[in-house]
């Protein structure tokens, strides 16, 4: 499920120039992945199955900038899947308003913690994860972001 966390902007946050540093939003991004594996229950089934995940790619778009004092939003919930990988699409707003101050699509790769070779997205390595169970099942194929659209498998024309 989708998961909503905030943050306030410290002084430390900032740069000479008084707003936020360009590095510290990716910070704010992994924070918000973290709570949503929190909430969702991730880190548990992934360390009782000897998985872990790590990210590969971070599109990242800075709209606007924020700065000490102000709370900030963030949104993350998981945009697509492909057979070797995850992306999570994060949004961070300026609290109590509709003002995007970045969006991001992070994708990562799922990894075996033992051999540290990467697992195929398949229903044995999912199957605790209801979002990526549930974008298999509404689209009934892979649906992989990165390539802005869907990619079917077996004999389809599509």
């Amino acid at each position: 499920m989708e998961t909503i966390s905030e943050i306030k902007i410290r002084g430390y946050h900032v740069d000479h120039f008084n707003h936020v540093n360009n590095a510290r939003y990716l910070e704010f991004l992994e924070e918000g992945r973290w709570d949503y594996s929190e909430k969702n229950g991730l880190i548990d089934a992934f360390h009782e199955r000897g998985i872990t995940h790590v990210t590969v790619k971070i599109n990242i778009n800075y709209r606007r900038s924020a700065v000490v004092g102000q709370i900030l939003k963030i949104e993350t919930r998981v945009v697509g899947k492909s057979n070797k990988s995850f992306t999570m699409g994060q949004k961070i707003f300026l609290q109590g308003s509709e003002k995007l101050i970045a969006d991001a699509e992070v994708t990562n790769v799922l990894l075996d913690t033992y051999t540290a070779k990467t697992l195929p997205i398949n229903a044995a390595t999912i199957d605790f994860w209801q979002d990526l169970v549930g974008i298999h099942q509404q689209y009934g194929y892979e649906h992989d972001v990165s390539k802005k659209g869907r990619t079917y498998h077996g004999n389809s024309t599509h």
